[in-house]
C-alpha cells in the first residue's frame, strides 16, 4: 500500500489503542479519504485520520528520505454554550497532540515522529456558519526507503 496510508492507518490504529481514560470525550478514530459528513452526523463527535502530504529527499546514494504527512480532524456539532464547548474540545485536541508527540508507531516501526501543528485551532467559520467545532492535527514522520 502507499507509504502515507500505511502511515495514516498506523497513526488510526495508534488513536484507537489508547487507554482508556486518554481521551475525554472517547472516540473512535477513522482513516477517511474525503472527511464529509451530513451536519447530523456531527452530532457525534468525528476524528477522520487523513493522508495529506509526502515530501522526498535524497538522504544515500540507496536510500531516500520520506517526509510524511497526515491531518486528523477534530469535528462536532455544538449547541448553545460555544466557549465551554470549544473549551472542551480544545482540550481533546491537546489531549491528541501529547499522546502522539514522539510516540512511536506500532503499526509502522519504520516511522519516527517529526512534528506536530495545529492549524485551525478551531475554524471560525464553521463555529459562526453551521456551529460545529473543526481542528486540524497534521502530524510528520519521518522515514527511509
Amino acid at each position: 500500500m502507499s507509504l502515507v496510508i500505511d502511515i495514516a492507518d498506523a497513526v488510526t490504529a495508534e488513536l484507537n489503542a489508547a487507554p482508556p481514560g486518554t481521551f475525554t470525550p472517547s472516540f473512535t478514530a477513522m482513516r477517511r479519504v474525503l472527511p464529509e459528513f451530513d451536519l447530523a452526523d456531527l452530532a457525534d463527535l468525528k476524528v477522520s485520520v487523513v493522508p495529506k502530504r509526502v515530501e522526498i529527499t535524497g538522504s544515500t546514494r540507496s536510500a531516500s528520505q520520506y517526509e510524511i504527512a497526515v491531518d486528523i480532524g477534530i469535528q462536532k456539532k455544538l449547541g448553545k454554550d460555544l466557549d465551554s464547548e470549544v473549551a472542551a474540545l480544545s482540550t481533546l485536541v491537546d489531549q491528541i497532540a501529547d499522546y502522539l508527540r514522539r510516540r512511536p508507531l506500532g503499526a509502522a516501526p519504520f516511522a519516527s515522529w517529526v512534528s506536530i501543528s495545529n492549524e485551525p485551532v478551531y475554524a471560525p467559520e464553521h463555529l459562526a456558519g453551521q456551529r460545529v467545532f473543526t481542528s486540524v492535527l497534521t502530524v510528520s514522520y519521518r522515514a527511509l526507503k
